[in-house]
C-alpha cells in the first residue's frame, strides 16, 4: 500500500507522497486513492513529492492524465517539491511544460488560490 498523507484545506487537498521511489505498480493505486478523495470532495490538488527520489515513467504519465482530468473538472493541480531526479523525469516526458510545478508547497498553494480567483472572475486558467 502506497504511503500518503492527505491534508484538506478549504479549496484544495494537499497529497504528500511518503515514498522514496514511485514504481509503475503504484501508479494505479495512487490514482485510485486520489480519485476516491476527489469523489468525496472535489477540490483542487497539490501533490507534494518532497520525499520522492525517483519515479517510474507510468507514474509520470499518470500525473499528466490527472492534470487533464483535474482541469476538466474546473479545478487546479500543482506538483511541488521535486528532487533533481524527479524533475529530470518530468522534463523527459514534457511534463514541465504542461503541469504546474513549484519548488515549495507554499508556492503551490498560491497558484491554486490565484487560479481559483481567476475562475471566479471568469478568466481562463489554462
Amino acid at each position: 500500500m502506497i504511503k500518503v498523507k492527505i491534508d484538506t484545506k478549504e479549496i484544495f487537498h494537499v497529497i504528500s507522497i511518503e515514498e522514496t521511489n514511485l514504481t509503475a505498480n503504484m501508479a494505479e493505486e495512487l490514482m485510485e486513492l486520489i480519485a476516491k478523495k476527489q469523489e468525496e470532495e472535489n477540490k483542487s490538488l497539490v501533490i507534494n513529492l518532497l520525499g520522492v527520489e525517483a519515479l517510474d515513467d507510468k507514474i509520470a504519465a499518470s500525473f499528466q492524465q490527472l492534470h487533464e482530468n483535474t482541469y476538466a473538472q474546473n479545478k487546479s493541480m500543482v506538483v511541488c517539491g521535486l528532487s533533481p531526479e524527479v524533475k529530470n523525469t518530468f522534463q523527459e516526458h514534457g511534463l514541465s511544460d504542461t503541469i504546474n510545478i513549484t519548488p515549495t508547497e507554499s508556492e503551490a498553494w498560491d497558484i491554486v488560490q490565484m487560479e481559483e480567483i481567476e475562475r471566479e472572475l471568469g478568466l481562463d486558467t489554462e
